[in-house]
Formats: C-alpha cells, sequence, structure tokens
C-alpha cells in the first residue's frame, strides 16, 4: 500500500465533506425562505429541495437506507483505492468522491433524503439542482478518468 498519499486524500476527503455539510446547514437554515428560489446571478438560483433518489431522482421509490448502504459500501471500496493510489492525483480524487458520497449519507440518515440547493438554468429550462457533495463526485470521478489521459499525453 502507498500510504504516502493517503494524507491528501484525506485532506480532500474532509475538505469535500465539511464544504458540502457546511454549505447545506446553511440552506436547511434558510429552507423557508429558499423554497420558492432566490435568484443569485443570471442563471442560477439558490433553492431549497431534498431529493429521495440518486442523480436526476432516480431510484427514488429505493428505502433511504438501501441508498445510504450501497453508498456506504462503495465509500469503503474507494477508500481502499484512496490508500493504494499510486499517484497524489488519484489519492485526491478518490478523497474527493468519497467526501461527497460521505456528505449525501449524512443527509440520508438525517433526513431520508439529500438537501440540493444549487439550481442552474436557461430560460424556463432548469438543470436538476444538486449540491456540492455531487460537484465533488462529478470532479473526482473526472480527475480519475483525466488523469490517465493526461499521463499518456506528456509521454
Amino acid at each position: 500500500m502507498r500510504r504516502r498519499n493517503l494524507v491528501p486524500g484525506s485532506g480532500a476527503l474532509l475538505a469535500a465533506l465539511t464544504a458540502d455539510q457546511a454549505s447545506k446547514a446553511l440552506v436547511v437554515a434558510e429552507a423557508a425562505r429558499l423554497a420558492g428560489g432566490v435568484p443569485f446571478a443570471p442563471g442560477f438560483n439558490l433553492v431549497f429541495g431534498r431529493n429521495s433518489g440518486v442523480t436526476f431522482g432516480l431510484f427514488g421509490d429505493v428505502p433511504w437506507w438501501g441508498l445510504a448502504l450501497v453508498a456506504a459500501a462503495i465509500c469503503a471500496w474507494l477508500l481502499r483505492i484512496m490508500v493504494a493510489a499510486p499517484t497524489r492525483s488519484e489519492a485526491v480524487a478518490a478523497g474527493m468522491i468519497v467526501g461527497g458520497a460521505l456528505g449525501n449519507v449524512v443527509d440520508r440518515i438525517r433526513f431520508g433524503a439529500v438537501t440540493d440547493f444549487l439550481d442552474f438554468y436557461a430560460g424556463a429550462w432548469h438543470w436538476p439542482a444538486f449540491n456540492f457533495a455531487d460537484v465533488a463526485v462529478v470532479c473526482g470521478a473526472a480527475l480519475l478518468v483525466l488523469r490517465p489521459l493526461m499521463g499518456r499525453r506528456a509521454a
């Protein structure tokens, strides 16, 4: 195992989890005000919503604890990847994914659903609302996918 990358991976995990939970705490505290959406910038609102499913509301009929168990199992697998990561960027990417996934697991345990609040739109078309945990997962996954491609290009 390459534990030298454990520190940057753990740092990314904690940063993602902390940013996610702190932002959701603020949103929950302002839930009544955000329920109808608050314009923040052109094409972007802050809203308060809860998603009982996963991405785009898929599997919304699955019990919260079922989704939490699946996410926890995936987190355990990704933690192993983070600990054994051969590069810092891979450890950071895995840490970001785990931190984001754990942020949403915490929401499922506390509320039975995930708190979403970032609402991007164009005209009347709205992207499904999401949160910082989702951002961390997507950025971590993109880094895992792009890292090998960047390495080949440099060689």
